[in-house]
C-alpha cells in the first residue's frame, strides 16, 4: 500500500502556489495552509503572524556563500523502520519532493535512517553506526550534488572503535562534506537511554573560538544559501547552546529531533509535553533573533517488555518573533518555509538582545549549582 506523503506549505494569506512549483507524484497531497499557525484565531494564545513568509520558489542567487537573500528550508517529518535501506531509500524520494517544492536547505529527523534504537541496552544495535564520510553521507552527497540542495543528515557514527556519536552531517549544495556536529547533550530516560550508545561532543578538546564558526564543540556553517547551525534533540533544551551557536554567526538554528510519548502518560501530558517541547525552542528563537527549524519523527516504536514510544511529530519552523511560520501535525509531511535575513536583522534593531548582554558578569554561569548545600531534614 502506497504511503500517502502531506506537504505543509507555509503562505501568506494566500492558497496558492508558485506556478513553477511543477508537478507533485500521485501519491502527494499537498496542504496549502494560508498563514499557517500564522494566521490562525489567537485564542492559542500566539501574537499575530499575518506577515508570515509566503511559500514560493526562491530566486536567491546560486553563487557561493551568498547569506543575505531569502532562503527556503525543507524539514522531512516521516516515520523509520527495522529497514535501513528503505528508510534511506524513502528520506531520499523526500529530499528530492522538498527540493521540487522550492527547498534549499534540507533537514532529516534525527538518526533518520533507522528506528530509535535507544529504547534498550543493547550491544548489537552498535551494528547500526557507520563512519562519516560513509556510506550514507556519500550516497546524500550525490543527491545534494544534483539537486543543488544542502542536506542536513543526522545519523549514528561509528568514530573508532568504542566511540560512537549520535551526529549529523552537513553537506553543501555542491555535494561537498561541510563537516559533522557531534551532540553535546547526552540524555538517559526510562526508553531514552542514550548514555549507552553516545559519547557527547568534545567541547573541551575543540577550537576555542580560534578557529571561525566553532566553540567548544558549537559549530557553525556558511551554505550556499546561509549560514546554519545544527544542533540535536536533547540541546534543545539548553539556552546555552542556542546562544553560542547564534553568536558563531548561525541564521537558523535546525534541531533534528527524536521526541515521542510514553503510551501510558500521552493522556494527562501528552499535550503539555509537546507544547513545552515547542515553546522552549520558540524561545530560542526570540531570544537569540533567528529563525528554529526542528523535524520530528511519527510514529509508534516497539520495543519487548515495555509499551514502546509513539513519536509525535508536531515539526515546526519559527521565526525571529517565535511566531510559527510552517509547522505540522502527526503525519507524514514534508514543511517548507522561507526564511529572509531581512526579519533578523530588523527584530534586532527593536530587540537588541545581544547588544545588552552583560558579557562581564556571566562566569557564574560555567558552576553547576551557585547555592549552599541544601540540608536533608
Amino acid at each position: 500500500m502506497r504511503q500517502q506523503i502531506h506537504i505543509a506549505i507555509a503562505a501568506r494569506g494566500t492558497g496558492r502556489i508558485s506556478p513553477n512549483a511543477g508537478e507533485e507524484p500521485g501519491n502527494i497531497r499537498k496542504i496549502i495552509r494560508p498563514g499557517t499557525a500564522a494566521e490562525q484565531p489567537s485564542n492559542r494564545g500566539y501574537p499575530d503572524q499575518s506577515r508570515g513568509t509566503r511559500a514560493t520558489v526562491s530566486t536567491v542567487d546560486c553563487s557561493p556563500n551568498v547569506t543575505n537573500a531569502p532562503f527556503t528550508i525543507g524539514l522531512i517529518q516521516d516515520h523509520a523502520t527495522e529497514d535501513v535501506a528503505a528508510n534511506v531509500a524513502r528520506a531520499e524520494q523526500l529530499v528530492r519532493v522538498a527540493a521540487q517544492r522550492g527547498a534549499q536547505i534540507i533537514c532529516l529527523k534525527e538518526l533518520f535512517n533507522a528506528e530509535y534504537f535507544c529504547k534498550a541496552q543493547a550491544c548489537d544495535r552498535f551494528d547500526l553506526a557507520e563512519p562519516i564520510p560513509g556510506p550514507t553521507t556519500e550516497r546524500m552527497q550525490v543527491i545534494a550534488r544534483e539537486l543543488q540542495v544542502v542536506i542536513i543528515v543526522p545519523l549514528f557514527e561509528r568514530q573508532t572503535a568504542g566511540i560512537y556519536r549520535n551526529s549529523a552531517a552537513i553537506i553543501d549544495a555542491d555535494g561537498s562534506l561541510l563537516g559533522v556536529y557531534r551532540k553535546m547533550h547526552i540524555p538517559d530516560d526510562p526508553l531514552f537511554y542514550e548514555k549507552y550508545y553516545f559519547t557527547p561532543g568534545d567541547g573541551h578538546l575543540d577550537y576555542h573560538g580560534e578557529r571561525a564558526g566553532e566553540a567548544n564543540g558549537f559549530k557553525t556553517w556558511k551554505t550556499r544559501y546561509a549560514t546554519i547551525g545544527v544542533l540535536i534533540c536533547w540541546d534543545q533544551w539548553y539556552p546555552e547552546a542556542a546562544r553560542i551557536t547564534t553568536l558563531l554567526g548561525a541564521q537558523v538554528l535546525f534541531y533534528p529531533t527524536a521526541i515521542g510519548w510514553h503510551p501510558a502518560e500521552k493522556d494527562e501530558w501528552g499535550k503539555a509535553q509537546v507544547e513545552a517541547w515547542r515553546t522552549v525552542q520558540r524561545g530560542h528563537a526570540i531570544a537569540n533573533g533567528v529563525y528554529v527549524a526542528s523535524p520530528n519523527r511519527i510514529g509508534h516504536e516497539d520495543e519487548p517488555g515495555t509499551n514502546g514510544i509513539t513519536f509525535f511529530g508536531h515539526s515546526f519552523v519559527a521565526d525571529p518573533f517565535g511566531r510559527y511560520v510552517a509547522e505540522a501535525g502527526e503525519h507524514e509531511e514534508i514543511v517548507i518555509a522561507q526564511c529572509d535575513p531581512a526579519l533578523i536583522e530588523s527584530v534586532r534593531r527593536n530587540w537588541p538582545f545581544l547588544r545588552d548582554r552583560r558579557v562581564d558578569a556571566y562566569a557564574p554561569i560555567l558552576s553547576r549549582y551557585l547555592g549552599t548545600t541544601e540540608q536533608q531534614s
